[in-house]
């Protein structure tokens, strides 16, 4: 179970990495968004590459930051059955959820996310729009690394639940998945 912990603790920090570094899209995120809106509005200038370029940081910002979201429990969450079974119930419907949901549908976006990846990068995929962004599929790409990111940080939620479940309680206590649980309770 050490070895377990040891690389839940590995995955998370992967992608706690990421995506604290992918924040820093934002900040050019609004560069880009100040840029367009003045141009337009002072300057009457439209420019479909800025908005092009918007939406691929808006959805690059999303993707890359969402596992860590995830690992973080500041994803959207409804916890109907959870809340009134309590902590050990909570960590089966993690653990079940992350198995049979959430890292079967990562896999089948992966397995089939390189498809659309390498037909943009062969018929060098462009924007539809003339004056639009080249180079279509490194946006495409994100996807697929924003998946692997989500699919690291479900590896390390259903590895912490493992070990709440199964393992020694002083390693137990150690998970994300109990220090989520008591900053929930705590709020």
């Amino acid at each position: 179970m050490n070895g377990l912990f040891a690389l839940s603790r590995r995955l998370e920090g992967i992608s706690s990495f990421i995506g604290r570094s992918a924040v820093w899209l934002m900040l050019l995120l609004m560069l880009v968004i100040v840029t367009d809106v003045t141009l337009r509005r002072w300057f009457v200038i439209g420019s479909t590459k800025l908005q092009e370029l918007e939406w691929h940081l808006h959805g690059a910002l999303f993707l890359l930051t969402l596992g860590w979201a995830y690992s973080r429990n500041a994803h959207v969450r409804i916890e109907l059955l959870s809340e009134k079974w309590g902590t050990r119930a909570a960590a089966y419907i993690e653990g079940s959820g992350c198995l049979l949901l959430l890292l079967p549908y990562i896999t089948a976006v992966l397995i089939f996310g390189w498809d659309y990846v390498a037909y943009s990068l062969k018929y060098s995929e462009a924007s539809a729009s003339a004056t639009g962004l080249p180079y279509r599929w490194v946006i495409k790409s994100v996807i697929l690394l924003g998946f692997s990111v989500l699919g690291i940080s479900a590896l390390s939620r259903l590895f912490d639940s493992i070990i709440y479940l199964f393992g020694p309680s002083d390693l137990a206590q150690k998970t994300s998945f109990t220090e989520t649980h008591h900053e929930q309770g705590a709020s």
